[in-house]
């Protein structure tokens, strides 16, 4: 292979590495979305929730907000 064969093949593995990750991530977030709205549909605080999945509760608050 040649060294421009090399860098361009290197790229590609760099990329599709970051495009797993930021859909891992989306995932992630999506479900701690939908922990939220599930806790809270059970009757939660909002405080209740953010110290149980340790995110800030202007998060918990913007997840709320988001499923109305």
């Amino acid at each position: 292979m040649l060294m421009s064969e090399w860098k361009l093949e290197d790229a590609l593995v760099v990329e599709r590495e970051e495009g797993r990750e930021e859909g891992l991530e989306k995932g992630r977030e999506e479900g701690r979305e939908e922990d939220v709205r599930n806790l809270l549909e059970f009757g939660m605080t909002v405080e209740q929730i953010s110290q149980a999945l340790k995110l800030p509760p202007e998060t918990v608050r913007q997840y709320s907000d988001s499923s109305r």
